[in-house]
């Protein structure tokens, strides 16, 4: 059986997110250790269907976001929804970098992405001199073994992340219509895009054959899938169709230049 649909960037998060909560190594740290969801609107759904907690205000739950126009708009600190950490099964009371430091090869953290290129490496913006909470985990999650879910939308596709790493850097930038940047690439994270989610969970063949669109269509993903249990997977996404879109409120710049906002 074969079927083709499209979906939101909304409809995607949230399949990427039900696609994070049935990984095996969740599931494991779930029930025996520790893991963090870093800040991130596809991490806002993990929260979500991980925990049952409900976020209205996604766009609350990051610290850099590209809305309305502007490019990395920072969330004013007494805005955000600081990450959530989940020690065996429960929700922690203990800051984020708080859990890093006991991090075991048992442990997962879940940070999103900025960006994906076809080699299934992700890589990170960051405003962050010190490179933010990428630049301040990335180490220790390599260092010990532990998990690292990259959960990122096909819409994020780009040529390759290595080039786009080596353009970017905050002192690099002459002009800036918004916060400049730098890129960190993830090489060993798992990626986990909406093929990954349908095919993990359905065990179908998934490929994306178009991407865009217009009305809200915006970065909207077209894919087919192939299988058996087609109709278990379209059941799925019919429960999803209609997820609203994120409204991103108007955030604060914090450009050095000029960038007439």
């Amino acid at each position: 059986m074969r079927a083709v649909f499209s979906l939101t960037t909304a409809e995607s998060k949230r399949l990427i997110a039900k696609g994070v909560v049935n990984t095996p190594v969740i599931q494991h740290a779930l029930h025996n250790g520790k893991i963090i969801i870093a800040g991130g609107i596809t991490n806002a759904y993990v929260v979500e269907e991980l925990l049952g907690i409900k976020i209205e205000e996604k766009y609350r739950y990051t610290a850099g976001i590209v809305t309305q126009g502007g490019f990395q708009c920072v969330t004013p600190a007494e805005d955000r929804i600081q990450p959530y950490v989940v020690e065996q099964g429960k929700v922690s009371d203990k800051l984020w970098v708080e859990a890093l430091e006991e991090f075991t090869a048992d442990d997962v953290m879940v940070k999103g992405a900025n960006a994906l290129d076809a080699e299934g490496i992700a890589g990170v913006i960051v405003s962050n001199p010190a490179g933010g909470t990428i630049g301040r985990a990335l180490g220790i999650v390599s260092a010990r073994g532990s998990n690292l879910l990259v959960p990122v939308g096909l819409e994020k596709m780009v040529p390759s992340v290595s080039a786009a790493a080596r353009a970017a850097g905050i002192g690099r930038m002459d002009y800036s219509l918004g916060q400049p940047v730098g890129l960190i690439p993830i090489i060993n994270g798992t990626v986990i895009t909406e093929i990954i989610a349908l095919e993990q969970m359905f065990d179908v063949k998934a490929t994306c054959i178009g991407c865009g669109g217009v009305g809200g269509s915006e970065g909207a993903v077209t894919l087919v899938i192939e299988g058996s249990r087609v109709p278990e997977a379209l059941k799925l996404i019919k429960s999803i169709k209609g997820e609203p879109a994120v409204i991103g409120k108007k955030q604060r710049c914090r450009c050095q230049n000029p960038c007439n906002r």
